[in-house]
């Protein structure tokens, strides 16, 4: 991790930072290495407005924005929005969506991007969104290409792809990663108030927790050209 000198996340929602990238970027940060989180969308077609809900579609976006911004104030992150509307990125044209990420990514100049795994990110919005993340470093100079780490997020990954070759257990910095994803308090609060009462002696839920969440794990891409 210590090879490279700018970190380039692209997901498609507010929270997926903290779901799906919050130990790699604690890694990256006590490093000093900078970190910036390319968000796709608002994530305003999300379903869960609060418990009890406090939005509505109106208000949504809004809120989740002001989430997106605590979290990456926590987690001690650049931010910027890419724009495209929550639960549509699969029908932009792919090379759309590519040309708006590069050149994102070229102004950055990362020497990593991590997005999620096509065709294993469970969303139909992470798989467009992840497709044309590495079609946009494809489309790079090859000498210039950064790495590309893929989360792949679907139940039976390691059938097919086999097993990661980045793994980044959090251990006992699992509570850091937790209160990044308690920033995003629309789409986390329900899990939060159950951790939040469950009662001490009774772990499973918190391993439960901890074996889903507690280690993240990427597959480098490999380009064919």
């Amino acid at each position: 991790m210590e090879n490279h000198t700018n970190v380039v996340i692209v997901y498609p929602h507010p929270d997926d930072e903290s779901f799906g990238g919050a130990g790699a970027i604690r890694k990256f940060r006590q490093a000093d290495i900078p970190v910036t989180y390319l968000c796709g969308t608002l994530g305003e077609m999300g379903r869960n407005m609060g418990i009890p809900p406090f939005a509505n579609r109106e208000t949504l976006p809004k809120i989740r924005k002001q989430e997106l911004e605590d979290a990456a104030r926590y987690l001690d992150i650049n931010y910027e929005l890419l724009g495209f509307r929550d639960k549509t990125i699969e029908f932009e044209p792919l090379e759309e969506v590519a040309s708006r990420v590069k050149e994102k990514l070229e102004d950055i100049q990362p020497s990593l991007v991590i997005t999620h795994y096509p065709g294993h990110g469970v969303h139909p919005d992470h798989d467009a969104l992840a497709a044309a993340t590495i079609e946009a470093v494809r489309l790079m100079e090859r000498d210039n290409r950064p790495t590309v780490w893929a989360a792949a997020i679907t139940k039976d990954f390691e059938k097919v792809l086999g097993e990661p070759d980045i793994v980044i257990p959090l251990g006992e910095h699992f509570d850091e990663k937790l209160q990044a994803i308690m920033q995003h308090k629309s789409q986390a609060e329900g899990m939060l108030k159950k951790l939040e009462q469950t009662p001490e002696d009774d772990k499973e839920y918190i391993e439960g927790l901890k074996k889903r969440l507690g280690t993240e794990r990427f597959f480098t891409w490999e380009f064919k050209d």
